[in-house]
């Protein structure tokens, strides 16, 4: 319906803004051109004036799948974070020090992004100890116990296979968002996650297979 009333709307538009032998002219506001807007299944289309055309097309708003995927995400991306500030003190390659800060570095500015947009949205930014169960991709804590205690190859072996597994949790995340989800804004942010983490992982795995 939206789709087909912006088409119904610039055609009226173009119609009326110019005229066989004559210059455009520019849309009037008093105008009276009428707009037919399509009824919903089952409905009977309506006529609207170019005055209430100009808001009958409605922007973006979030649903409860753009919500709850931004607060999860937080916490995964806080995940991420808190792994990639191992790199520097215990891994042994220098590429998975470099990978790491470009995680770190990419990520941070989103969780910025992310509880920014929840307070425009009057919604609660979860805390730095919020809950993660069943959460894709999640390390255990056990896990993150054992990367800090590791160092070396030991290191970077354990950190390339959690962070891959990361990496494909929040890959899965941004697909069933943009199924999911209504808001432009997390639509984008949803697509940059899945390039970028996609490219990661090729990264990663080609990391792996050198070690």
């Amino acid at each position: 319906m939206r789709a087909a009333l912006v088409v119904i709307v610039g055609l009226i538009v173009a119609l009326t803004g110019c005229t066989s032998g004559s210059a455009p002219q520019a849309p009037r506001a008093g105008s009276t051109a009428p707009v037919i807007a399509p009824g919903r299944p089952g409905e009977q289309a309506r006529t609207l004036s170019p005055d209430e055309a100009v808001t009958a097309v409605p922007s973006a708003t979030p649903n409860a799948a753009d919500v709850q995927y931004v607060q999860n995400m937080i916490v995964h991306h806080r995940q991420a974070v808190d792994m990639a500030l191992l790199a520097p003190s215990r891994a042994e390659s220098g590429k998975l020090k470099t990978l790491a800060d470009r995680i770190k570095v990419a990520q941070e500015p989103e969780i910025q992004f992310m509880s920014r947009w929840l307070r425009e949205q009057e919604q609660k930014v979860p805390d730095h100890h919020a809950a993660h169960e069943g959460m894709p991709g999640m390390a255990t804590p056990e896990q993150l116990e054992a990367l800090k205690a590791a160092k070396g190859k030991d290191f970077d072996r354990m950190f390339l296979q959690l962070m891959i597994n990361h990496h494909l949790g929040a890959i899965q995340m941004s697909k069933q968002v943009l199924t999911d989800g209504s808001h432009i804004r997390i639509e984008e942010l949803a697509g940059d996650v899945s390039v970028t983490q996609a490219a990661e992982i090729r990264r990663m795995q080609q990391m792996q297979a050198e070690l």
